[in-house]
């Protein structure tokens, strides 16, 4: 008994400062925010000592659906984005000689060394409208004109609706990378394309390449064998690299403020206009609220899901086993 008494307050010593720092500079500051959601604004700047729901009133704004739903489509394409590039390429690094890994994929984190204002600022110096990308882009965009006109009425309204395509003819003059969404979509992949490569690679560094080797042994195609035996052994980095990027794309601020103009204004950009702008602290506090929740949902969701496949994995395990005792039993 006197061991594990001393057991438990050997533990309790070694997480209570970790549980002490997320308290002190997570749990408390997240509170305070939201608890600045049900306050009013001074004219000042400051936050108002009566409970109050006007700051959840002024968020019935019209124009806020379809900046938030911006956010999610943006973010969404820039997690597909990194996770479809990141998947060929920790394939290949985990692939190659072991003196060679790492040298590989430190250089996947050089970028890192300069300030990532310097760099955004580099591209939207490279993003120039009378640049070379600029004219890989109109022709890019006039092929794309093409395809979408020669669609179906319906399938060209589905598009539109998705935000996936605009209507009318495309006009290479009023056409730029810069200040679009383009450009925020591309620079975002650019900037958190290590953060999906990483997990992705950590996983793989661990799978057992012979598996996909016996595959093709066995007829399958190397193809199917990266589907059907690489990509589900490797799910939990996959699942870690969608977290880490998503979570910073959702709540991205530099970048469209940089590259987005003011057609591409995502809820980061209204938090700073409502905080540092407009002085309005429970009105950013609550925008700010709104994009938690929205990046707690897909956390939520990703939980839930890797629940649901351990209990499958483990009631198939259990069937597979009272499979094999019957077998056993009726042989004897």
């Amino acid at each position: 008994m006197k061991k594990k008494t001393g057991t438990f307050w050997s533990e309790w010593f070694v997480t209570a400062p970790s549980f002490l720092w997320l308290a002190l500079f997570f749990a408390i500051p997240t509170l305070i925010v939201v608890s600045f959601t049900f306050h009013g604004h001074t004219p000042n700047g400051g936050v108002a000592e009566q409970w109050s729901l006007e700051t959840w009133r002024a968020l019935v704004d019209p124009d806020y659906p379809t900046i938030i739903w911006r956010t999610l489509r943006i973010s969404f394409k820039v997690t597909l984005w990194c996770i479809l590039l990141a998947l060929p390429c920790a394939y290949a690094i985990a692939r190659l000689d072991k003196k060679w890994r790492a040298a590989v994929a430190g250089t996947i984190m050089l970028p890192f060394w300069t300030s990532f204002v310097v760099r955004v600022f580099a591209w939207r110096t490279m993003l120039h409208p009378n640049g070379l990308l600029q004219e890989w882009y109109c022709a890019f965009c006039q092929f794309g004109d093409r395809v979408f006109h020669s669609m179906p009425a319906f399938l060209q309204n589905t598009l539109v609706t998705l935000g996936l395509a605009t209507p009318g003819v495309f006009d290479p003059t009023n056409a730029t990378i810069l200040d679009s969404e383009m450009a925020v979509v591309l620079v975002s992949v650019y900037s958190f394309l290590p953060f999906a490569i990483m997990p992705i690679y950590s996983a793989a560094e661990k799978f057992d390449f012979s598996l996909i080797e016996a595959a093709r042994d066995l007829g399958a195609n190397s193809f199917y064998a990266f589907r059907k035996i690489f990509i589900p052994c490797i799910r939990q980095g996959i699942v870690s690299a969608v977290l880490m990027v998503f979570i910073p794309a959702i709540g991205s601020y530099v970048i469209p403020q940089m590259l987005g103009g003011t057609n591409c204004v995502l809820i980061g950009n209204k938090i700073f206009m409502r905080a540092i702008q407009n002085r309005n602290i429970p009105h950013a506090s609550a925008l700010a609220t709104v994009m938690a929740v929205s990046v707690m949902l897909p956390l939520a969701l990703t939980v839930w899901w890797q629940s649901r496949q351990k209990a499958r994995e483990q009631k198939r395990l259990a069937e597979e086993k009272a499979a094999t005792s019957r077998t056993m039993e009726a042989a004897s």
